[in-house]
């Protein structure tokens, strides 16, 4: 494990634990490979702050990796959501193609 993931891991549950300290777990810890442990980060993640749309877009790639399609288009649905809500138009573009690919990939 990296020493990235050890120093975020230590400040879980402290002052500074929160949405950003979560997804940057949460994407430590897909770049090494941990999907699972990327899920539950970036679920922690949108507990802090559910109109974090970044976090919503990388939970649904951490859903993929693990081959849950399913919670891949629910979390992209959310970030899509949030993403209008805000206009993020960005983050909505790219769910938005995540998630097109997943419904082709079906049919």
């Amino acid at each position: 494990m990296s020493a990235l993931i050890d120093t975020l891991r230590a400040q879980c549950g402290g002052p500074r634990d929160g949405a950003l300290l979560r997804f940057s777990l949460g994407n430590a810890l897909l770049s090494e490979g941990d999907n699972a442990g990327a899920v539950e980060e970036l679920r922690r993640a949108v507990a802090f702050d559910p109109n974090y749309s970044a976090a919503w877009k990388l939970l649904g790639k951490a859903c993929l990796a693990m081959r849950d399609e399913a919670g891949a288009v629910e979390a992209w649905r959310q970030g899509i959501a949030v993403a209008q809500q805000r206009g993020d138009k960005q983050a909505e573009k790219e769910m938005t193609v995540f998630l097109r690919r997943i419904e082709q990939e079906k049919s």
